[in-house]
């Protein structure tokens, strides 16, 4: 299925959050508000198909430090699943990564099988930056009992 990958604009805002609803009310991926995506919206890639113009899934690549990125909210539309999107829009956030020059990038998920097979690494959540649990994490309704997995890719 041929997609590209590019920045959103703020207008892409709804359908963007239309895409993640029903994780988000799984508890699958955190809440971010309208005004949230907008502060962030240069951290976001999106995929749209080619043949609809349609948004069909994207990531976010939020800078902790100068040495830590995390891959953020990544998601894809159910129908478009197993169409290796998940895995373009990861590698755009790495070669993001890369031209920035952070050193590791964390993801934190319930998908840690995907994010080995492209090269993270599964860490203890206890390695996890403090900033990162008391910023993000606490927003989670499965905080402080929670099923994800922490893997690291080293650039």
């Amino acid at each position: 299925m041929p997609v590209t990958y590019s920045k959103p604009v703020l207008t892409d805002i709804p359908r963007m959050q239309e895409i993640v609803k029903k994780e988000v009310e799984e508890g699958i991926i955190l809440p971010r508000s309208d005004d949230e995506l907008a502060t962030n919206i240069r951290s976001y890639t999106i995929a749209t198909d080619i043949k609809s113009a349609e948004i069909v899934g994207y990531v976010a690549l939020h800078i902790h430090s100068m040495r830590l990125a995390e891959i953020r909210s990544l998601i894809v539309k159910e129908e478009f699943r197993h169409k290796n999107i998940g895995r373009g829009l990861v590698e755009k956030a790495v070669e993001e990564g890369r031209k920035l020059q952070v050193k590791e990038i964390l993801a934190l998920t319930y998908m840690g099988a995907f994010f080995q097979r492209l090269g993270f690494v599964e860490i203890p959540k206890e390695a996890i930056p403090e900033h990162k649990i008391w910023t993000d994490c606490i927003k989670c309704k499965h905080f402080p009992v929670c099923n994800e997995v922490s893997l690291i890719k080293r650039l």
